[in-house]
């Protein structure tokens, strides 16, 4: 009787003692060797919408978190002042015409007198003539800038996107080159997850991805769109500042190094609001 109940107690322990095995060799694979990271961000380039022109602005079209198409207007800098350019340059333009004009017909006059007109006359003309060219070609092209800078007088939408920490009110003054509304391409939305070097053998691009936003119970899917050829190097004093620079994690002695991976989102379900920087794990090879 009692070595049956040994025999049964040394069943029991060996089984606990494999199934513990097992599980710790799955909880090793899974946390170790299998290529998925809580440390994931969801991205979308910023476009910060500049004004090719400086001026007073007129109008402001959209509202903070708006969504805009490519080619929408987002805001207007003064107009009034630049049609008044525009029409100035286009009366100089048909000054310009009128000289050139008269010139043509001086230097045909000219070459119709024959040897009544002096070589000195023929030449005078002629020169008239191309410097009237010249100034009309000018006139032609200040017309057309100040054509181009009342078109651009109207600040559009460069991307599709939402616009977001909208500041801009009419009257405020505005310069060409400097940013004033910041656009997020939503066109540019992805996942960008850090995986260890460890794991990377492990990572294809087109290996399907499973993507679960913080905060949200619905997963979404995925693929790897590319891996990064390039970190920044800690060990040097300075960095180059433009390639990925990410904190390590501290597990076990010697740390491995992070690799941003791109991830492609497949689908968006209607109920799922993508907002650039939430928080994400992501799984590869999981669908």
């Amino acid at each position: 009787m009692n070595s049956l109940k040994f025999v049964g107690r040394l069943i029991v322990t060996l089984s606990i003692v494999i199934a513990a095995v097992f599980v710790g060799r799955g909880l090793w694979g899974h946390y170790m060797e299998e290529p998925w990271t809580r440390d994931a961000r969801l991205r979308a380039d910023v476009v910060g919408i500049a004004p090719d022109v400086s001026g007073l602005v007129s109008d402001v079209l959209v509202t903070d978190n708006q969504t805009v198409k490519k080619g929408d207007i987002l805001f207007r800098v003064d107009r009034e002042r630049f049609s008044i350019a525009l029409a100035q340059s286009e009366a100089a333009l048909d000054g310009s015409k009128a000289a050139l004009d008269q010139t043509h017909r001086e230097r045909e006059r000219q070459e119709r007198l024959g040897d009544a007109a002096s070589l000195q006359q023929k030449e005078q003309a002629r020169t008239a003539e191309e410097q009237a060219e010249a100034a009309f070609r000018q006139a032609t092209a200040n017309r057309d800038l100040a054509a181009l800078n009342r078109e651009r007088s109207q600040i559009k939408a460069t991307v599709n996107g939402t616009v977001s920490n909208l500041s801009l009110r009419p009257g405020d003054y505005v310069s060409a080159g400097t940013a004033k509304i910041a656009l997020i391409d939503t066109d540019s939305l992805r996942v960008e997850g850090y995986f260890e070097e460890t794991k990377l053998p492990r990572i294809h691009p087109g290996d399907k991805v499973s993507i679960h936003l913080m905060g949200q119970s619905q997963s979404l899917q995925g693929h790897v769109e590319s891996i990064a050829t390039g970190i920044e190097d800690r060990e040097r004093t300075a960095g180059t500042g433009l390639l990925a620079n990410i904190n390590p994690t501290f597990s076990w002695v010697r740390l491995a190094q992070r690799v941003p991976v791109r991830i492609s989102i497949d689908n968006v379900p209607d109920d799922v609001r993508l907002i650039a920087g939430l928080t994400a794990t992501v799984e590869v090879g999981k669908s």
